[in-house]
């Protein structure tokens, strides 16, 4: 959909922090890398590509990233990647991002985890002294993997903890809950590292109370499934700990039949501090913008609504304080600029 036909949401400018980097490798960008780099895909154009997205379930989603996620084999590639969507989000105004990386995706194919996080960082160096887009970096471990392949990766991650602000955890949630990492996380704790995790997408509220029991999150990614624990929802209105929530994934991935019957607006109305964020936004049909919009269309979203959300993203970022405040700053500003109405 073409973002200049919702002026309003685009002005807005926006803080995403529940982002895929490998899951932004559109199409184009993955054809032509995997011609650079020699690698055989299942698919050969793009519209046999846009076929293969035609997914119904996480696992199926799944196997199409990891196969896409194999044409990125040099740190140039890592640098290509994190720019193109820096540039998504130059067009989307956003103005603050924290995405997620997978380094066991590509050290198990002998991809040096340096290049990796050489490639990345240093798209993200560039975007805040060339876009104004600042930014801070989460490392992800593969929850389908063991802890014991997690303490590896954060071995690997150890010299470059200052290009780093959290791990996170990802991956398939059903068979693998948060506690099965329980060790790594307190580990990168102590080094220094916040902590984040998916959980309560496909998996039970139970995931929810574990990822912050046995893991001491800061933020919860997802946290759909919240809405089914009275108990874990007033912890939520408590606690103000955020919920990154993605709703053009969750219809994508059926876990909601179709927008109308999400419970984002649910939740926020609740008084929990809920986001709204793009997830893999080149597998699940739109950016940040285009997940306002679609909440817009289905869900009557309002102005003031809206507005909430994205001080929410701002109070739950990384950001230090001078950095919010100048976000809120820049919020306020814009909705003064364009005269919205907060009704």
């Amino acid at each position: 959909m073409a973002i200049t036909t919702y002026p309003w949401l685009l002005a807005l400018p926006k803080v995403e922090l529940h982002i895929h980097l490998e899951g932004t490798l559109e199409p184009e960008l993955m054809l032509s890398l995997a011609r650079k780099n020699g690698i055989q895909l299942p698919f050969n154009t793009i519209g046999q590509l846009y076929e293969a997205y035609r997914f119904s379930q996480l696992q199926d989603f799944l196997d199409i990233y990891y196969q896409g996620a194999q044409v990125l084999v040099t740190q140039q590639d890592f640098y290509d990647l994190t720019w193109h969507y820096l540039k998504k989000c130059l067009q989307h105004n956003i103005v603050h991002v924290e995405p997620f990386f997978d380094p066991q995706t590509h050290t198990a194919r002998g991809i040096p985890f340096s290049d990796v996080i050489e490639g990345i960082s240093s798209a993200l160096t560039d975007a805040k002294e060339k876009l104004g887009i600042t930014s801070h970096l989460i490392m992800c471990f593969l929850r389908h993997l063991s802890e014991s392949d997690a303490f590896n990766t954060l071995e690997q991650a150890t010299p470059f903890l200052d290009k780093l602000t959290a791990i996170g955890l990802d991956s398939s949630e059903k068979g693998h809950p948060p506690e099965k990492f329980t060790h790594v996380f307190h580990k990168a704790k102590s080094l220094g590292l916040l902590s984040v995790a998916h959980a309560g997408e496909e998996g039970p509220a139970s995931n929810i109370w574990s990822a912050i029991n046995t893991l001491g999150v800061s933020r919860i990614d997802h946290g759909i499934t919240a809405i089914n624990d009275a108990k874990l929802i007033d912890y939520l209105v408590d606690t103000q700990l955020p919920l990154t929530i993605c709703p053009l994934s969750n219809v994508k991935l059926s876990i909601y039949p179709d927008m109308s019957t999400h419970c984002i607006l649910d939740l926020l109305s609740k008084g929990i501090c809920v986001t709204v964020n793009s997830d893999d936004p080149a597998y699940f049909g739109g950016y940040l913008t285009d997940n306002f919009y679609a909440l817009s269309q289905s869900l009557n979203l309002t102005q003031a609504q809206a507005y909430k959300m994205l001080v929410n993203s701002i109070q739950a970022s990384f950001a230090d304080d001078n950095r919010k405040q100048a976000l809120q700053h820049q919020l306020t500003n814009s909705l003064n600029a364009n005269k919205h109405s907060l009704i």
